[in-house]
């Protein structure tokens, strides 16, 4: 019941703030963080990759 609890807070606090930005806002928000992650994604699997050859 705790874990529910925690996921709906921090549900919450994540989908409630794009709810008072302009669109535009968020949307570039969300691909600053897209293109992060796939960078991020990109590196790591070169990094392992590097370490089993």
């Amino acid at each position: 019941m705790i874990f529910l609890v925690a996921a709906f807070l921090l549900l919450g606090v994540l989908v409630g703030p794009p709810a008072h930005l302009p669109p535009a806002v968020t949307l570039s928000a969300a691909a600053v963080i897209a293109a992060w992650l796939l960078i991020f994604t990109v590196r790591e699997h070169n990094r392992r990759h590097r370490q089993r050859s």
